[in-house]
């Protein structure tokens, strides 16, 4: 109970204005936003550009007009971005090299599995598309982390997943600075502005504990968030903090249609239920340490 609570901001993702209109998506939003997010006691954020279409140089610019500005006024800000849509994995990843490059990061990602994702037709039935990263796909990203020295944020969105990453854990061969992002399928799912279809495990006890079977005696930090849903609103966000994880929460996946919070407001949602259930929350140094980031380059 006395370890700080890492607050990750997942600030826009793919969420619209249809869907919430305080995502930030314009660099200049996105900095505002960035800020006030930090302020309010996020130590991680996690955004995306505005066009996941554009990759390596390209898609990198895209992230730049926001962050040379972030980087510039608060170097030590731990952040990451999104995969771009490219031919491969190595395309979807070339823009992480350039911002590694030109601005520094300590942390990376990877989305070690596949899973359908989408939504309700008109009758009530799911429509969507496969979201498809392959073993290979999977070591092509861990290779990138260990060359740049950055820690990887693994969501983990179906069971299956998470045992791929246990099977790189138990091999030693996944990155230092790993980071476990359990994901827990709401009514409205990753997309969808109408309940019925959703992924991976409900955001309840049981749900959680199975996750936490499977993390048994791995030492990896986790964290939990509900997509399509409202993660304070479900038992897993106390129960997270009772057992040692940690939060992941923002526009990316908070989704209420009675309600249009900002980034901020949620994050001092998080601050809030840290202090009601006692623990401290995490300052970039105390996440640094807990993560077990590899050093800055």
């Amino acid at each position: 109970m006395t370890t700080p609570v890492v607050i990750e901001a997942a600030i826009n993702g793919e969420t619209r204005p249809e869907r919430n209109p305080n995502a930030p998506r314009k660099p200049e939003e996105i900095v505002a936003d960035v800020f006030r997010c930090l302020d309010a006691g996020a130590s991680i954020i996690h955004a995306h550009a505005d066009d996941m279409q554009r990759t390596g140089r390209d898609g990198a610019e895209g992230y730049l007009a926001a962050w040379r500005t972030i980087v510039a006024e608060r170097p030590d800000t731990l952040w990451y971005p999104t995969l771009c849509i490219g031919q491969d994995i190595a395309e979807s990843i070339s823009h992480i090299d350039v911002l590694a490059s030109e601005i520094g990061m300590r942390l990376n990602l990877c989305d070690p599995g596949s899973t359908n994702i989408g939504g309700p037709d008109a009758e009530g039935l799911p429509v969507g598309v496969v979201y498809a990263n392959t073993y290979d796909d999977v070591r092509t990203c861990f290779a990138q982390s260990e060359r740049l020295g950055l820690g990887p944020s693994l969501a983990i969105y179906e069971p299956g997943w998470l045992r791929t990453v246990l099977a790189f854990h138990h091999a030693g061969k996944l990155p230092r600075g790993a980071m476990v992002k359990l994901y827990f399928g709401a009514d409205y799912g990753l997309f969808a502005t109408q309940p019925g279809v959703s992924f991976g495990l409900p955001p309840t006890e049981h749900a959680l504990l199975a996750y936490l079977d499977l993390l048994e005696g791995t030492g990896l930090p986790w964290s939990v968030s509900v997509w399509g849903g409202d993660l304070f609103a479900t038992p897993v966000a106390r129960l997270a903090l009772e057992r040692g994880g940690h939060l992941h929460v923002g526009l990316e996946e908070h989704f209420d249609p009675a309600s249009k919070p900002t980034n901020a407001e949620i994050v001092d949602q998080a601050v809030a239920l840290c202090r009601e259930v006692g623990r401290p929350v995490a300052s970039v140094a105390d996440t640094v340490r807990i993560l077990d980031l590899p050093e800055a380059r």
